[in-house]
């Protein structure tokens, strides 16, 4: 995406990539297909507005967190295909390392609980599971990095001088980055057998790392902004304040509170992340809440069950009943994330009767959403000890406004929605032009945001109560299930 000093959009260009499916709950992209992609799109919208590389004033980089690459520094190919964030393999290195200590074993250095999500496990598998892998990342021939760092070496060079860096948003989702020092700890990269000649240079979100190789369409540009893509999101809602909050509706849902320049340790279920780190200053905090599936779920509708031809006929389906016909799916296809952390659970529909028919599934998989984000909003008031007063939204199913409404019902405070809905894209511009002074200051970006629409609760009190209580019934029926005593 291409945005002006006004941060509107110039021009967009974008490709999907194969999601590879190799056995249940293992998710792969592969990385070659990934920089193919990045490249094509590039070229693809500068053509469309006639753009050449001296137009630019900077490259801001956003990326899946966690998903993980390793490949060989010396010829520049993947040893493995990336292992996407919701990818379930490593649950067994995951109990492994929890050991005796429990899930929270590295949390308060880390802010994370061992989990399957995260990136430290993945190349520990990558490690363990590839021929000669181990071998060759032991004499320092081999790299890791999330998609940011795969992205950014090929960008600047690859083989031929490419950088090998990371910001600390991305660093701090590894299990490998302590928290206060934003440096890598030797200790728990020991503990996962990950030699740290593997890991890239942690550097802020906002700063020039490079410039873009000459052969690329954007040779010389400044590469000057890294985000992971939720980190990203909130900047782009101009999240710059503690107690400040986004809630991003993709793949996955992702709520993250600003929290300041103090880290708040959660009792509640949630992640202590990076919120960003602007150039020298110092690094501003968040709790996170990280829900696994919820706009695939609309994907599964469709390409697993067929139920409809396109992701927006859902809303269509949905608003054809008036409830939820008392069915509640809980879509816990890779475990439950926040606030339970419970890799043992798997999806469930419960409360079918003959009386329900495709439009009531319909609308109880957008309830789910809502619901999922409503256990993440409960937790985050838990631990803030400040009750959320509204939500700004963004990401691609914030235009299905039966969710949204729905959403504003159950949180029972206003839903809101920007007019630059690609806020992920626009954080990370934000986070290359501040380094560039292509923007002067945090001011310059506030004056930018401006609301498109509000959804305001109107739900009896009663009845939310009474669905959420539903809600928290069907998720029991979800735990156990992988556990084979259970």
């Amino acid at each position: 995406m291409i945005f002006d000093h006004d941060g509107a959009v110039a021009a967009v260009a974008q490709m999907e990539h194969e999601q590879i499916f190799p056995k249940a709950g293992w998710v792969e992209h592969n990385p070659k297909e990934v920089w193919d992609n990045t490249r094509k799109v590039c070229a693809e919208a500068l053509a469309k507005k006639d753009l050449k590389a001296s137009d630019f004033a900077a490259v801001g980089i956003t990326n899946q967190r966690e998903t993980a690459v390793v490949w060989d520094k010396t010829t520049g190919e993947a040893v493995y295909n990336a292992i996407v964030w919701q990818d379930t393999r490593t649950d067994k290195i995951v109990d492994e390392l929890a050991g005796k200590d429990g899930p929270d074993k590295y949390k308060k250095k880390v802010g994370l609980p061992l989990a399957t999500y995260f990136s430290g496990p993945k190349v520990r598998w990558i490690l363990d599971n590839v021929d000669g892998a181990r071998e060759k990342a032991e004499k320092g021939d081999l790299l890791f990095g999330n998609m940011d760092t795969w992205v950014i070496w090929n960008m600047t060079g690859g083989t031929d001088g490419g950088i090998h860096v990371t910001d600390v948003t991305n660093a701090s989702r590894t299990m490998l980055m302590d928290l206060e020092t934003l440096q890598w700890d030797e200790s728990i990269a020991a503990d996962m057998q990950i030699p740290m000649s593997m890991l890239p240079e942690i550097k802020s979100s906002s700063e020039v790392y490079g410039e873009v190789r000459p052969r690329g369409v954007l040779a010389g540009v400044p590469i000057a902004g890294i985000l992971g893509d939720q980190q990203a999101a909130t900047f782009g809602q101009v999240c710059f304040e503690p107690g400040t909050a986004k809630n991003t509706y993709g793949t996955g849902n992702f709520l993250l509170l600003n929290t300041g320049e103090e880290k708040v340790d959660s009792k509640n279920g949630l992640l202590t992340t990076v919120c960003y780190k602007i150039g020298d200053n110092k690094p501003v905090y968040a709790l996170e809440g990280s829900i696994a599936v919820t706009g695939s779920l609309v994907q599964w509708l469709r390409d697993n069950l067929g139920l409809i031809k396109d992701a927006p006929e859902v809303e269509t389906l949905a608003k054809k009943v008036d409830d939820n016909g008392d069915v509640y799916i809980v879509p816990a296809f890779s475990g439950l994330f926040a606030p339970h952390w419970r890799s043992d659970a798997r999806g469930v529909i419960v409360g079918l009767t003959r009386y329900v028919n495709k439009n009531h599934i319909a609308r109880a998989a957008l309830e789910a959403v809502a619901y999922q984000s409503k256990e993440v909003v409960d937790a985050m008031n838990a631990d803030s000890g400040v009750d959320l007063t509204e939500l700004k939204v963004d990401g691609g199913m914030v235009v299905n406004d039966t969710l949204m409404q729905f959403q504003a019902d159950v949180l029972d405070v206003p839903v809101i929605r920007p007019q630059i809905n690609e806020t992920t894209a626009l954080g990370a511009a934000y986070a290359a032009g501040l380094a560039t002074g292509f923007w002067k200051d945090e001011d310059e970006l506030r004056k930018q945001w401006a609301e498109d629409k509000r959804w305001e609760p109107q739900m009896d009190a009663k009845d939310r109560d009474a669905g959420f209580a539903k809600w928290n019934k069907a998720v029991k029926r979800t735990l156990d299930w992988t556990k084979e005593d259970a």
